[in-house]
């Protein structure tokens, strides 16, 4: 064993060699016998000249003449076999060297040294970190909406990045077991994990529409209605609002009604604020409660952005 996992490889590096000392007795003998089957073509050849010169002179008969032709077509037989025989044991010695087919890392040994290799066992591992794709997999209610091309968005587990990339293709059969659809996403751009068989979580860009976006901590349920406390010319107001969709990826709700781009709403209110209080809005460090009394931390309601649908 000559590499380690994690180990950068070029393309042509030696991996592993297998113990050849049969196979280079092989290819010994496959020579030798190449080198007997050669000397004793041209013996063959060299009895049937002289037989024809013979022949020629009426000094042997027809009968001898043809078994030496005999004996050279079997001679000739012979050899390409024992070449055969020979190219066959050196491509044997060949494959005791595995060398790596591409640039990339070892990623896992299979094996160590005095192991015995078997045909079909996996001895090593080399992945192309260029080369990564996430492979999903999503309900059958979401097949008929996802579709080559699109948009996906997702985590990778121990990276705190988000990264992006596009749908490749969706399996046109589900699993057996789970009856979810796989799917296959490239990634976009240069950011890619280094590190393969990781869990992740993303979601598809079936849809986008503009909306207006407020966080959910803004937020006051009373039964079926839903208010905010906004401020106006300084005082605390309280107004009702229709919410929309919810964007699962950040937990803002948008907003169909109740509230235009612009207005300010506090991020954090408390139960005991009144509505026509007076408020002074100053810069707050943090996202703590304000306080109805003194000062009250608010924000503007996010302008239009994009809501990615189910």
């Amino acid at each position: 064993m000559f590499k380690e996992n994690g180990e950068v490889v070029r393309r042509g590096d030696l991996l592993v060699r297998l113990d050849d000392t049969a196979f280079r007795d092989q290819l010994a003998s496959a020579e030798q016998g190449a080198r007997a089957a050669q000397q004793t073509l041209d013996q063959a050849e060299r009895q049937l000249e002289r037989l024809k010169t013979l022949r020629a002179s009426g000094m042997t008969s027809m009968q001898a003449l043809e078994d030496a032709e005999i004996r050279r077509n079997n001679a000739q037989s012979e050899l390409v076999a024992a070449k055969a025989r020979s190219v066959a044991a050196r491509q044997q010695m060949q494959r005791t060297e595995i060398r790596a087919p591409f640039d990339g890392i070892v990623s896992e040994r299979k094996v160590s040294n005095g192991d015995t290799a078997q045909i079909g066992k996996e001895i090593m591992k080399v992945i192309d970190p260029n080369s990564l794709r996430f492979q999903g997999l999503i309900s059958a209610e979401s097949v008929n909406v996802v579709k080559a091309g699109q948009s996906v968005s997702f985590r990778i587990n121990g990276y705190d990045q988000q990264f992006i990339g596009k749908v490749r293709r969706v399996d046109p059969a589900a699993n057996a077991t789970t009856r979810q659809v796989e799917v296959l996403v490239d990634f976009v751009g240069k950011d890619q994990p280094h590190v393969s068989g990781l869990y992740a979580e993303g979601r598809v860009e079936a849809g986008s529409t503009e909306a207006l976006m407020i966080i959910g901590s803004a937020l006051i349920r009373d039964g079926d209605k839903t208010y905010v406390w906004a401020v106006q010319d300084g005082l605390l107001k309280r107004l009702a609002v229709v919410l929309g969709e919810r964007d699962v990826r950040r937990g803002d709700y948008s907003i169909t009604s109740g509230l235009k781009s612009g207005d300010k709403v506090l991020r954090q209110p408390l139960s005991t604020f009144k509505d026509g209080t007076k408020v002074n809005l100053v810069a707050s460090a943090g996202s703590a409660p304000a306080n109805a009394s003194a000062s009250a931390s608010a924000s503007q309601a996010a302008s239009a952005a994009s809501v990615t649908g189910k």
